[in-house]
């Protein structure tokens, strides 16, 4: 007898999903998709009367949800209020018989430097992001461990050490990698019990919160929720064993056989915006936002010092490296090394581990170069990101040296440093 393939595909039928923020954005989309699937949904969110600038409350989102063929359990919840979460995540409990699935989704947002950032808004993006979802995934952690395939997945990015996503919003950073490293400790805390992911977009996806940080024109630059929901759809039905992974939305859509991204864009063909905490640059970002018409609310401030940045992955390394790099590092290396990179990004580039704290970047070394190594730009970025060892590029001739082995050997240490930096 062939299988029903409408029943085969209902994956989260009858699973109860608890999901923060749920009233509007990324949260509903990923309620309304679990919803088609006859999914239980507890929405809980702070809106229950309608907001004078964003749409939507937890009524409103119930209504859809009921719609999409799910069940609803609307519930007022602020998540940096223990009482309201322990009641919202009782009343679910008593509604549906448990809790499957925790997303939390909820998150506050100030794009803003140490001295512009009022400390009540910092405290909002603490109690939100970090604390929020500590306090949350605490409360419904002991009903995930009666489920059959319990999940928590949380809206957060990959732990980016650059220090170029933390220059221009500490703050913000600090918050938001709290929800990440809440998903790094609680996936290894509960590894073979309960599947513990973050999930980020590739590129912007348009929301009030994107419509807020770029304005009218920069709708056309985004994605629609569904990308998030259909990736965060992907996760949720996999064993509990997968676990600990800092996932992208299109890569996953893309494993799962999804080739058409098109379907997803809000202009389809249009250049997309990179997401924050990637690998595009946050100055490379206001550029392509500003190209297309959109008015970033999160300008970096310019200085004359800086130096213009590509926002390609031979500049994000170099990020890397004048992150790791300092006076200890110069004086137990003293070298100077030059790079040659041929290839899709070739140029220049320098390091300077001879004089003060040390300084890298394009071009040619302020002084002669003690190393002169030679490669492609691809080889390079895979090099300094731990995927191809130095001694094993140098043996199958992906790399060149001339001049002091002995430095050569030194920056290999410096390359370890880096991957420690970066997670």
């Amino acid at each position: 007898m062939t299988p029903d393939p409408s029943r085969v595909q209902r994956k989260l039928a009858g699973c109860t999903l608890f999901i923060t923020g749920a009233s509007r954005g990324i949260g509903k989309a990923i309620a309304l998709k679990a919803a088609r699937d006859g999914a239980n949904i507890v929405i809980a969110a702070k809106t229950a009367e309608p907001h004078p600038k964003l749409p939507g409350t937890i009524f409103t989102a119930a209504d859809e949800v009921e719609a999409a063929g799910g069940k609803a359990l609307p519930c007022v919840v602020d998540i940096r209020d223990e009482q309201q979460i322990g009641a919202a995540v009782q009343k679910a409990v008593e509604t549906f018989g448990g809790i499957d699935i925790l997303v939390n989704n909820a998150s506050a947002i100030s794009l803003t430097g140490t001295l512009e950032t009022p400390m009540k808004k910092v405290d909002l993006m603490l109690g939100i992001n970090l604390r929020g979802t500590y306090l949350t995934s605490k409360l419904v952690i002991p009903h995930l461990l009666k489920s059959r395939s319990p999940h928590i997945l949380n809206l957060s990015p990959p732990l980016n050490l650059n220090p170029v996503w933390f220059k221009n919003h500490t703050a913000y950073t600090m918050a938001k990698y709290g929800m990440s490293m809440c998903v790094l400790g609680m996936a290894e805390e509960f590894r073979g019990q309960i599947a513990v992911n973050a999930l980020w977009p590739k590129t912007a996806i348009q929301t009030a919160a994107m419509d807020m940080l770029g304005g009218e024109g920069v709708g056309k630059q985004c994605r629609k929720a569904d990308i998030i929901a259909d990736a965060a759809y992907a996760i949720l039905s996999k064993p509990k064993d997968y676990t600990g992974h800092f996932l992208v939305d299109e890569d996953v859509l893309r494993e799962h056989g999804i080739k058409d991204l098109d379907q997803y864009a809000i202009q389809p063909g249009h250049p997309l915006l990179p997401d924050f905490f990637l690998d595009e640059a946050p100055e490379s970002l206001v550029k392509q936002m500003e190209e297309h018409g959109a008015t970033p609310a999160f300008k970096p401030p310019s200085s004359s010092s800086d130096t213009p940045l590509s926002g390609g992955p031979i500049e994000s390394t170099f990020d890397i490296i004048r992150g790791v790099i300092n006076e200890d590092v110069v004086k137990s290396t003293q070298g100077i090394y030059r790079f040659d990179l041929s290839g899709e990004h070739s140029g220049v580039w320098f390091l300077d581990l001879k004089s003060g704290s040390g300084s890298a970047g394009k071009g040619e070394p302020p002084v002669k170069a003690d190393v002169v190594m030679t490669m492609d730009s691809i080889d390079f970025s895979k090099m300094f990101s731990g995927k191809l060892k130095p001694t094993m590029a140098f043996m199958s001739g992906k790399l060149r040296i001339k001049g002091d082995m002995t430095l050569a050997i030194k920056l290999e240490k410096l390359m370890g440093r880096m991957n420690k930096a970066k997670l």
